[in-house]
């Protein structure tokens, strides 16, 4: 069985004060889940997390990684610099940087690529618009996406993955997939690395993005092919962040 994973992706939100009391209260609620839990910090609050987190149940890791691996690239971040930081995950091609700054599928394979190189876990973001899924083009947007990074990577690779769908009409607006949706999509997703490597896809995590909540998580999660979520708001808060985390159970 694969395990369930759940991660905070904080977006551009926390300060040092109120990092300290949130990891702390994650921390000391985590002792009984079987779940991996991991946060997703802004990178300048990547030191603080490995100070804070080093030894404990809690993994961090950033939110984008560059494609290069130094030179002149005026903030960026490259996988040298998170290895430093201890980072054990880095999102990319989240649907904010995709909208926001015009991340092509091409740019978030180089990612993904250089982000395996230094053995840092990939969380690979895919999913749709409404626009797109009202048109009936969620399979194949979804494997477009997927397609371009299982194109860059060897079969070996595919089992280094995690993915997240996140249904870009479902952040932030309240809305949530059913968990059968998700779960469909879910399905394709996991169908899709299976053509690249049968035995890594039966393993890879695939995490649900489209507003998970502490109401919706056990029911989610209880989908054959949900291994945990992506968290965005629910994680700045420790009881809802931990109540997700342990539905995960």
């Amino acid at each position: 069985m694969r395990r369930k994973l759940v991660v905070g992706n904080w977006k551009m939100n926390g300060s040092r004060t109120s990092n300290a009391v949130l990891l702390s209260q994650i921390v000391a609620g985590l002792a009984a889940s079987g779940a991996a839990s991991a946060v997703c910090v802004p990178a300048p609050y990547l030191a603080q997390c490995q100070a804070q987190l080093a030894g404990t149940a809690l993994g961090w890791g950033a939110q984008d990684v560059s494609a290069h691996a130094s030179g002149a690239y005026t903030g960026e971040v490259s996988t040298a610099m998170l290895q430093d930081f201890g980072c054990g995950y880095v999102v990319i091609g989240h649907s904010e940087r995709r909208a926001y700054h015009g991340e092509s599928d091409a740019q978030v394979a180089a990612k993904t690529v250089v982000a395996l190189a230094a053995g840092i876990t990939p969380i690979v973001c895919i999913g749709e618009t409404l626009a797109q899924r009202e048109a009936g083009q969620t399979d194949a947007v979804v494997a477009q996406q997927l397609g371009a990074v299982l194109a860059a990577i060897s079969a070996d690779d595919v089992a280094k993955l995690v993915l997240a769908y996140e249904p870009v009409w479902a952040i932030g607006t309240g809305k949530t997939a059913t968990p059968q949706m998700a779960q469909d999509v879910h399905q394709v997703l996991r169908g899709q690395l299976a053509a690249k490597n049968a035995v890594a896809a039966a393993g890879v995590q695939i995490l649900y993005g489209g507003s998970m909540k502490p109401e919706n998580a056990k029911e989610l999660m209880a989908m054959p092919d949900i291994d945990g979520g992506l968290i965005g708001g629910a994680a700045l808060k420790a009881a809802d962040f931990l109540a997700i985390i342990h539905a995960a159970d």
